[in-house]
């Protein structure tokens, strides 16, 4: 039984099967007989409201191109695009009869069951035949279109019952030759965050070696039987990605074919670099592991028809059902699952919270209160209290805040000297001291201070403190560094808090941040846990915000005009929920670009163009430094001897590298006495 048909086009629209966020898909059959397409179809359509949007269709047409220059038989085909007799588009798309490889895996994890070795490394051969097609493909006039699917996901691998593997949606795929690298860095990732590839977390320009690390995130999963990435939450997640924790899978490497580990631990490497050089290279290091097509595809097959089988009596719930992942064609007519990875929380959203407010009594005998749960935070996180300081907590009785479990989990640790990091003097004499106002540039001496902790790999915590400026406003941050990277930057402005940056940045409304603030509690005082679980910020979106949140805190000292700088080496770094492990070449570029945005350093070096760079006897290259493109462009344009002129015409890319970039370049390697003037 179907609904009624519904005439849309020159098709017959038997069911609404799926419904994303932008997009519905139904399954359909022409209404005239037609050689070109079978008889039964998938169309796809945008939602009413983005039909409406010429943004929306932009976007829709944009991926009927894309999905249209592709042919490939593990490819889902689109026999059509076109519009109707309103102007709606649409896609006509072929109907995968089976199961995707999100319902396959759900209901094998449920039965405690395994795909086969063999045949789980066979599908993943199929799409990344399927891959070689999509990154292969060109445009009508023969062009690469350098196409980026950068949602390789259980859910758009299409299983057929008669054991064909097919890759689907390509809602999201990005053409590299059609976006600059500025306007690609400004997109907002909507694939399913658990696939994706550290680069696409943390918004960094993805070519097509981040499908090949998704895809190796999806044949962990099927060797696993369970998703790669661990976490109790979203963000953890994330992190588990950003940091390419593969540990489940490292514990199974004995129970896998010998070498197999070694093959996809290559592609779930952190460095586009390190990975396969394409989707063929990492086919062809699967192939010893595969089972034949033949057997393969019996075996599938037999999978997919016990799940259908398995489901059957509830097909048609499917019927008007609302499937969250994506408007993508189904590949059966079930009724659409929860994402894997999301929490099924039934939850109270807007519920009212009768929390007793807490009192303070400092060291120095002040007294504060009543203050909320949230203003409770705020002081914790500003360095406004700290260890030693007593909180009569929400009602109960006035005790040490260090002996509150609830608080004291916000605490930096203890130093080697004793001291705690609330004290800005530090744990004794520092290791090495700086005036920011020294010789009037404090962006300069920011930077030598920074790359002095890079280059010596050091760990520990900087400590910087301005008096009070022409505002009135003191200031005090505190940055910890592991071996040479930014672990966690702690900030005495409440302005610069994850809720307040974020209403800042237009990513929340502040009615919204005043609910988040509300239930804080709920969530143990975590602001990116509790924006996530109101539904107000998605998981990405938070990851990103917490990292450039870091980078901004420390791009503000490159303004400061005047402030005191101490290093202490060796500083235990706290406890935190979001370690930031930042690279630092990065960082000091952002704050030099804070300084003089831009292309706005060509006015201060245009006496300096006809003067020679030389590189001095360090090898950076050779002590596996880390450092930003621009950064090694500089490198390697002045292995020799070279005027800044011709410098900046070997490198400057209009639309991509502007003389602004690479001027900052050479301030950080002249910092880092890697290139001298001659």
């Amino acid at each position: 039984m179907t609904l009624p048909s519904n005439r849309f086009g020159p098709f017959y629209l038997d069911a609404r099967i799926a419904v994303g966020g932008t997009a519905e898909v139904y399954l359909a059959r022409p209404i005239e007989a037609d050689a070109s397409m079978p008889a039964r179809v998938i169309v796809k359509r945008l939602l009413p409201h983005f039909a409406r949007d010429a943004q929306g269709r932009t976007m829709f047409e944009r991926e009927a191109k894309l999905h249209q220059s592709i042919r490939h038989e593990n490819v889902v085909k689109v026999f059509r695009a076109g519009v109707d007799d309103s102007g709606e588009p649409y896609l006509a798309m072929e109907y995968v009869d089976g199961v995707d490889g999100y319902r396959l895996l759900r209901r094998m994890r449920q039965d405690s069951l395994l795909l086969p070795v063999g045949v789980a490394v066979w599908i993943a051969q199929e799409v990344l035949r399927a891959l070689t097609s999509v990154h292969a493909a060109k445009d009508p006039e023969g062009g690469e279109l350098t196409i980026v699917h950068r949602d390789i996901s259980p859910s758009n691998i299409y299983l057929a019952k008669d054991g064909h593997v097919k890759l689907g949606d390509f809602g999201i795929a990005r053409s590299l030759s059609r976006i600059t690298l500025r306007s690609e860095q400004g997109q907002v990732i909507k694939g399913k965050f658990a696939y994706l590839a550290p680069e696409q977390v943390a918004g960094e320009t993805a070519d097509q070696r981040a499908d090949l690390f998704s895809l190796a995130t999806v044949l962990a999963e099927m060797l696993l039987g369970k998703p790669l990435f661990p976490g109790s939450g979203q963000l953890a997640v994330l992190l588990a990605i950003r940091d390419c924790n593969i540990g489940a899978l490292a514990e199974v490497r004995g129970k896998l074919p010998a070498g197999l580990y070694e093959v996809v631990e290559r592609a779930l490497s952190r460095e586009p670099t390190n990975r396969y050089k394409d989707a063929a290279e990492f086919a062809s290091m699967l192939a010893p592991f595969a089972a034949s097509g033949s057997v393969a595809r019996a075996d599938l097959a037999d999978h997919v028809r016990r799940v259908q089988k398995l489901t059957s009596t509830d097909s048609m719930l499917a019927v008007n059902a609302e499937d969250p992942r994506s408007g993508a064609p189904p590949s059966s007519i079930h009724p659409p699952d929860a994402v894997a990875g999301d929490d099924d929380e039934d939850e109270q959203k807007t519920g009212e919270y009768g929390l007793l407010p807490s009192f303070v009594e400092t060291t120095q005998g002040v007294r504060h209160g009543p203050w909320t749960f949230a203003r409770l935070m705020e002081a914790l996180a500003t360095g406004t209290i700290g260890r030693g300081d007593k909180v009569a907590y929400m009602g109960a009785p006035m005790k040490d805040l260090a002996d509150i479990e609830d608080l004291a989990r916000f605490l930096p640790p203890v130093t080697a000297g004793g001291a705690t990091t609330n004290e800005v003097s530090g744990p004794g004499a520092p290791d090495f001291l700086d005036d920011l106002g020294a010789g009037g540039d404090g962006s300069g001496r920011m930077a030598d201070v920074l790359v002095r902790v890079f280059l010596n790999r050091e760990t520990g915590v900087l400590f910087a403190e301005r008096a009070r400026d022409d505002h009135g406003d003191a200031a005090r941050k505190e940055l910890y560094f592991v071996g040479g990277k930014l672990h966690h930057v702690a900030s005495s402005n409440a302005s610069e808090l994850l809720g307040e940056y974020l209403v800042r940045r237009g990513k929340l409304a502040r009615e919204e941040l005043d609910l988040a603030l509300a239930v804080l509690p709920r969530y143990g005082g975590r602001m990116g846990d509790t924006l996530i679980s109101l539904g107000l910020v998605g998981p990405v979106d938070i990851f990103r915000a917490i990292r450039e949140q870091g980078r901004d805190r420390v791009t503000d000292l490159f303004l400061w005009k005047q402030g005191k700088i101490t290093f202490y080496r060796g500083q235990q770094a706290p406890h935190v929920e979001f370690p930031l492990d930042q690279e630092l070449p990065t960082l000091i570029l952002a704050g030099l670009e804070a300084r003089e945005p831009t292309d706005s350093p060509v006015e201060r070096y245009r006496t300096h163009l006809d003067r020679t760079l030389l590189p001095t006897p360090r090898n950076p290259l050779a002590e596996n430094l880390v450092w930003p493109p621009v950064v090694q462009s500089v490198i390697i344009g002045t292995v020799r001897a070279v005027s800044l002129r011709d410098l900046l015409l070997s490198i400057v890319k209009p639309g991509q590298v502007g003389a602004g970039d690479v001027l900052r370049a050479v301030e950080l390697l002249l910092a880092a006495k890697i290139i001298v003037w001659q």
